[in-house]
């Protein structure tokens, strides 16, 4: 879904709380704009982001004339559908979450899914929720707290219910509080009825009844028709924010193209939440929340998860280097997306193997990488151990090959759709000998794009291999993303070596494997088969410039010193240092943690505490600056979604105090959260 933005200035017509009285067209064949109420104007200036719940407040509100009912224009709004395993949760955000990035606003989201298959119906643990905040202004996060929870079952209202504020709304499916369902998540009585709920404003809404009237007439099995109540809430959610209705009709309809009559059927669906929502007594007031034109340079926009950039960012490197893109992997959670978007692309010369194993993945990447390819694999946790002998035998035959981790929970199998930063740690020293190997990481889900051509810059240039660490929340999450222009992509064109590259003393004309550029370090690149550059390759260590097996001690360490130099000389920005007002206290983090640790530090500027941000790209190396950033402050905190491992690379590389905030629960840290503790460490 793509979206176009003008420049700022167009759209800035000072209608901060202005109260829109359109009359509502409501979705069908004869409605030539589903959007007519789009509002022109936006709240906010662009700068708060969650540092306040402004939901609720500040807000405008009037009846629209023809409608009969109240408009009120929100700065931004937070989302979250729950419901069992089988009710559709992760489409119905999916598709919510399309049509707001279409109408200009600011978004970031948080799926959340168990990892089983299919877990028992009606339990906890087979819950599925959906979480999206969107906004008139730059977001950074999906929220702390939802405004408003969509509930499909007990269990959906039971584990989400701790998470929802007081005075937040909540649209309760009241078909499915029956005895049994209650029974399996520990109500003996109905939470709808006996107080529970009383600090909520409840919409008890029968939608699986209310799903099946809307279906009579297309004859399907009930428990088929049932399953369309997933369309119905979506429905009503859409009217009940003015979100576009277009888009997601043509997706039904695309989706289930081969079975007309169950795309019409949710179409159907999708229709009679929409008008439920315009007619019933019980929703008397609807939501604006305008396009976020003031947050966003001018160009072409479209919302994008994580996994799909970083699919998109390999293919833009393949494309850049004029070399075809490889992927050897092996499916693994959260990791799996890359290989089935990768290999929907073969037109732009991308080549997929599924492998039988993680080893086997890793060591037909390396091979591709042997013959001149631009090689990748991909995994998480787990799959890095298994894949760490291979790496280091990469880092002996020093050729290009990208080795994506998308972290878990762990150790082991761990919690394989939840997010984690633990593998910082594995991804530095996880090899036998030493076996030094670059690290990037990317900050939001967008950034995954350009994460990834900077990775492949630097294993194209430096012929090494590199890890590019994201995570489960990165993967699954999305957010706008501006489509850059091709010719700003950087050139990553490669020159393999053609001919011999060094001359003997008798004058012989010979190639040298390990002989060395001398800025780089890197090696030379021979493709097999170029006549006349045979060469020697395998694990055991190599001679100096002729890539001869050497036992020789002094041979060892120079080529054990030369790799580490050449690891050490990458050529990475220096860090940018966020600091407004002079203060003593500096926060520094690495990869997803970027929005919250943004959206805390706003908090705390908002309230005028001074506090300095850092966030790196590069772990290694470091950027050449840090240690001189690190000594300016006199408190350095790095909150981590591990137990400190960055922090304590910091402190034994620059010998600083870096004091650790940690979470290790498999969700992202709270911007809240974590503007609590960074005030009491300024404080301190």
């Amino acid at each position: 879904m793509t979206s176009q933005v003008s420049s700022p200035a167009e759209h800035s017509d000072g209608t901060e709380g202005a109260v829109v009285g359109e009359q509502r067209t409501p979705p069908g064949p004869n409605s030539d704009d589903p959007t007519t109420d789009s509002p022109h104007g936006a709240t906010g200036d662009g700068t708060a982001d969650e540092s306040t719940d402004k939901t609720g407040d500040g807000t405008a509100g009037g009846t629209p004339a023809g409608t009969g009912k109240e408009v009120r224009r929100l700065d931004r709004v937070i989302i979250r559908f729950a419901g069992d395993s089988g009710d559709g949760m992760q489409l119905t955000g999916d598709r919510f979450t399309s049509e707001t990035a279409s109408f200009g606003n600011d978004l970031s989201t948080l799926p959340n899914f168990p990892a089983e298959i299919r877990a028992p119906a009606g339990t906890l643990p087979g819950v599925s929720s959906f979480q999206l905040h969107f906004a008139d202004h730059d977001i950074l996060t999906p929220g702390d707290a939802p405004n408003v929870l969509v509930a499909m079952n007990p269990a959906a209202l039971k584990a989400n219910i701790a998470d929802v504020p007081r005075g937040a709304e909540i649209i309760v499916n009241t078909d499915e509080f029956t005895k049994r369902p209650m029974a399996k998540v520990g109500y003996e009585t109905s939470p709808l009825e006996d107080g529970t709920l009383d600090a909520y404003s409840i919409h008890p809404v029968p939608l699986t009844t209310l799903t099946l009237e809307a279906l009579k007439d297309f004859g399907l099995p009930r428990k088929e028709a049932e399953r369309s109540k997933n369309m119905f809430a979506l429905g009503l959610l859409s009217w009940m924010y003015h979100r576009p209705t277009e888009g997601t009709e043509t997706f039904l309809r695309q989706k289930f193209a081969k079975k007309p009559q169950i795309a019409e059927a949710n179409v159907a669906a999708f229709r009679a939440g929409w008008n439920f929502g315009e007619t019933t007594e019980d929703f008397a007031v609807s939501y604006e929340v305008a396009p976020a034109t003031r947050a966003f340079p001018a160009g072409t926009y479209r919302n994008i998860s994580g996994n799909l950039a970083l699919s998109y960012g390999l293919i833009a490197a393949g494309q850049q280097a004029e070399l075809p893109l490889y992927l050897g992997s092996y499916p693994i959670t959260p990791a799996s997306d890359i290989l089935h978007e990768l290999s929907r692309h073969k037109n732009f010369g991308v080549r997929t193997f599924q492998a039988e194993d993680e080893i086997a993945g890793i060591g037909a990447a390396l091979g591709a990488a042997f013959g001149g390819a631009l090689a990748v694999t991909t995994t998480s946790g787990p799959g890095v151990a298994l894949k760490s002998e291979t790496i280091g035998l990469a880092v002996s035959l020093e050729l290009p090959l990208l080795i994506v981790d998308i972290q878990r929970g762990g150790p082991s199998t761990g919690l394989p759709t939840k997010t984690e930063q633990a593998d910082l740690l594995q991804a530095m020293y996880g090899r036998n000998g030493e076996a030094p190997v670059p690290i990037v990481a990317p900050r939001t889900p967008a950034d995954c794009f350009d994460a990834a051509l900077d990775a492949a810059r630097i294993a194209l240039t430096y012929r090494t291999p590199v890890f590019l660490l994201s995570d489960g929340y990165l993967a699954n999450g999305s957010e706008p993303w501006r489509i850059p222009d091709v010719a700003d992509l950087p050139d990553l064109r490669v020159q393999f070596a053609a001919g011999p590259n060094h001359e003997l003393a008798d004058g012989t004309e010979v190639f040298w494997p390990y002989k060395r550029d001398a800025r780089t370090l890197a090696r030379p690149w021979a493709v097999p088969g170029t006549p006349g550059l045979e060469h020697r390759i395998g694990g055991i260590e190599k001679q100096d410039g002729t890539g001869n097996i050497s036992y020789d001690p002094a041979n060892h360490e120079f080529m054990v010193r030369t790799r580490q130099a050449k690891i050490d000389g990458i050529e990475v920005p220096d860090l940018e240092v966020d600091d407004p007002s002079d203060a003593r206290t500096l926060v520094i983090g690495w990869g997803s943690t970027y929005g919250p640790i943004t959206a805390a530090v706003r908090r705390l500027r908002l309230a005028g505490i001074p506090i300095a941000q850092a966030h790196l790209r590069h772990l290694n190396p470091f950027p050449r600056n840090l240690g001189e950033v690190l000594k300016r402050y006199d408190k350095v905190v790095v909150p981590e979604m591990n137990l400190g491992q960055l922090a304590t690379l910091l402190r034994a590389k620059y010998l600083v105090d870096a004091r650790s905030y940690n979470q290790v629960n498999g969700m992202p840290f709270k911007a809240e959260q974590l503007a609590t503790h960074l005030e009491e460490a300024v404080n301190d």
